[in-house]
């Protein structure tokens, strides 16, 4: 189920709703296990403990977003590394995420723009331009994780990211960071001397 689009009245009451029993138990996923009493709408194997987590989540990750919303919390990596931590720490796919910011470094919005797989994503830095020209942004934030576990910049990010920059750098849109994630550990471009 994709709570994104959900409003957060209903995200509130969906983490309180009783669960509603099932006419039989789930079948067992291997021979050793007990059937799974409960299963929501959409997840065949989730505990209801893993839903409720799923959907307060959601609801957290609502609450930075809009804390975020007009204030200067991107404004160094230790700032930028707490507010993307949450968006990423949990996903077992690669997701390339983009705080667009104002003249100010207040974030204007944070999308994710690109959602990969479990080893790589594909991020066309053309489509970040878009973004940042339809959003009047000054300045970008960027933040991907490595679900594989190794936080070590790759080759790859650093040419990903010199396309970025040298993409942004002609319509006047500053990279501040880019951030990559893995294992609880984040590594900043710019505190690597990278940008």
């Amino acid at each position: 189920m994709n709570f994104e689009h959900l409003p957060l009245d209903a995200l509130r009451a969906e983490l309180l709703r009783e669960p509603e029993p099932l006419p039989a138990p789930l079948p067992s996923v291997c021979s050793d296990c007990a059937p799974l009493p409960y299963a929501p709408p959409g997840f065949a194997r989730m505990t209801l403990v893993d839903y409720r987590l799923a959907v307060a989540r959601q609801i957290l990750l609502r609450a930075a977003y809009e804390d975020a919303l007009g204030k200067s919390v991107l404004t160094s990596p230790s700032a930028a590394r707490e507010y993307f931590a949450l968006h990423v720490a949990t996903l077992p796919y690669e997701v390339f995420l983009v705080a667009y910011l104002d003249t100010q470094h207040r974030v204007i919005v944070v999308e994710e723009a690109f959602r990969g797989t479990l080893t790589a994503t594909s991020v066309y830095p053309r489509e970040i331009v878009r973004q940042a020209l339809a959003y009047n942004a000054a300045a970008i934030v960027a933040c991907h994780q490595h679900p594989s576990g190794s936080a070590a910049i790759s080759r790859a990010d650093e040419v990903l990211t010199t396309a970025l920059k040298s993409a942004l750098a002609l319509v006047d849109v500053r990279v501040i960071d880019h951030l990559v994630f893995a294992a609880g550990k984040f590594v900043s471009f710019a505190e690597a001397g990278l940008l």
